[in-house]
């Protein structure tokens, strides 16, 4: 298991960031997955090549690690997606320098209208809705992430639960989960086993609390556990960035699935093979 390295403020950081080069776009027989910092990461399979969330700059609050891809540096994207409206989620700024080199974007309901008013070709998704992206199979998942309603400075519309999705993706050689971000719902523990769960385990009642990743782990105890959404942001106050691998270490039944990879390294998915 990996060392956590812990900075002055106490947060647990990320390991050094590995530069994405051309070769992460490059067609091959292979599906690869690359953490690319926060919530963002990108899939590689075969011909195909996707983004989620990927905020690779303008983010509002300083970061604790160094982006590993550029947007001007993004070769192609056959489609990039979005799970729900939040800064850390969907960057404009991303979205709108790779316009030239993305072919699609992807985002449930509100965002996708937001998306499409500020000039990105996007499709409109329901939590349900499937779809092709060449060589992946997509699938929207349910989540509940709708803080908005309890805050006063964003009661300017009701936000539904539909406004905020994970993606469920099939591949030629296994299976990605990613829940989004969400509180821990009942839908999510009776899910086929994936094999990776691209994992957040923010210990925030917003997201899926601590103890509810371990739950949603040990349901599924044969699926990798990828880490994201944590030791990026330099924020020491606020718990949906301050999540620490070690807290999983001692909790999760086969702890030797947890991967703590640095930002742009590649984790080589295997499927029903590793």
């Amino acid at each position: 298991m990996r060392e956590i390295i812990m900075n002055e403020k106490g947060q647990a950081v990320a390991p050094k960031s590995i530069p994405m080069t051309n070769q992460a776009f490059m067609v091959d027989e292979q599906t690869r997955i690359y953490w690319l910092g926060g919530a963002g990461v990108m899939i590689h399979s075969h011909h195909t090549n996707i983004m989620i969330d990927p905020v690779l700059e303008g983010f509002d609050i300083p970061l604790l690690y160094q982006v590993p891809l550029l947007s001007q540096d993004v070769v192609d994207l056959d489609g990039l997606l979005i799970t729900h409206i939040d800064n850390d989620h969907f960057s404009r700024p991303t979205c709108k320098h790779v316009q030239d080199v993305c072919q699609k974007y992807y985002a449930p309901n509100y965002v996708a209208d937001v998306m499409n008013e500020e000039g990105f070709d996007t499709k409109k998704c329901d939590i349900g809705d499937s779809f092709d992206i060449h060589d992946i199979t997509v699938q929207l998942t349910p989540a509940q992430h709708n803080w908005q309603n309890s805050s006063k400075k964003w009661q300017y519309r009701y936000w539904e639960e539909k406004d905020y999705c994970g993606y469920w993706m099939e591949t030629k050689e296994g299976t990605i989960w990613l829940p989004g971000d969400s509180r821990l719902l009942d839908e999510h523990l009776n899910m086929p086993e994936p094999d990776v769960i691209l994992f957040d385990f923010a210990d925030n009642d917003w997201h899926i609390t601590l103890d509810g990743a371990i739950q949603l782990a040990n349901t599924y105890p044969n699926a990798d556990l990828i880490c994201i959404h944590w030791g990026s942001v330099d924020a020491p106050n606020m718990t949906p960035f301050n999540g620490n691998p070690e807290s999983l270490y001692n909790t999760v039944i086969n702890p030797e699935r947890i991967c703590v990879l640095a930002p742009g390294e590649t984790y080589v998915l295997k499927g029903t093979n590793k």
